[in-house]
């Protein structure tokens, strides 16, 4: 049941008709701000760790390491809820409650050395990474990607512009002329144009495949898989004994009386 419902919701991820598809520019603007944002993701990841590393042999260092700990976890949080809002994903179930209470006297300290999980901690910290690599390298295929559709497409207004304004011939020396082909200004624009546009296409493609790499990376799928939560248990009332024992006096005192 799970694995289908985790299809239908990629399924909802993906993005059809791309050049109309609002999901589409919200990816490259996610895109574009991927590069500022995995830096300072490190740089927090990197300084609160070596702080709280340096500062451990004065005790402050090991709260602050379970702080940093929660830190790592809310900026995978924020990233995944990001991605869902851009993809227009459903909101995923909650995560099953937890009711073991604490015990008695806990302080803070133990509670939170108890909350901590090492194995998610050590997921984070490499996703915290691996967000900034892929953005690093995301922002380069799509700004390349994208330069090169929007650049054929405005080769013929800055050709007439140059030629008006500088008298500087940007199609003298092209492939045209290396193979001589006799075609006009006209006949260029057209051919530039029209591979402006594929090239434009396909960027737009390569933009959501990037994301959806980016979804798959960041475990966005997984919170879609985790067991919905069960009701709390309701006991029935119990009645006390006492009462029992005011609906058996009558019959008794008859018995007594007879």
């Amino acid at each position: 049941m799970k694995a289908v419902e985790a299809t239908n919701v990629a399924k909802v991820g993906k993005v059809n008709w791309a050049l109309f598809n609002p999901k589409t520019y919200a990816t490259m603007l996610y895109l574009l701000l991927s590069l500022p944002l995995g830096i300072i993701y490190l740089t927090l990841a990197i300084t609160g760790l070596a702080l709280s590393i340096a500062l451990t042999p004065v005790f402050i260092g090991i709260p602050m390491f379970f702080g940093m700990a929660k830190l790592l976890n809310g900026i995978v949080s924020f990233e995944q809820s990001l991605i869902r809002h851009i993809l227009r994903l459903p909101v995923p179930p909650a995560a099953v409650p937890n009711y073991a209470q604490a015990e008695a006297g806990q302080n803070w300290f133990m509670r939170m050395v108890k909350g901590f999980d090492g194995e998610l901690f050590f997921r984070n910290l490499m996703l915290v990474i691996l967000r900034f690599i892929t953005g690093i390298v995301f922002f380069a295929v799509m700004v390349t990607a994208l330069a090169l559709g929007i650049g054929f497409i405005a080769l013929p207004v800055v050709h007439i512009i140059l030629m008006n304004e500088m008298k500087l011939d940007i199609l003298e020396n092209t492939l045209f002329t290396y193979f001589h082909i006799d075609w006009t200004y006209n006949q260029q624009y057209l051919l530039s144009e029209g591979i402006g546009l594929v090239l434009f296409w396909v960027a737009l493609r390569v933009v959501n495949g990037l994301m959806q790499v980016q979804r798959r990376i960041m475990y966005v799928d997984e919170a879609y898989l985790q067991p919905t939560p069960e009701p709390a248990p309701t006991h029935a009332p119990v009645q006390p004994q006492y009462e029992e024992f005011l609906d058996e006096q009558p019959g008794q005192e008859k018995l007594w009386l007879a």
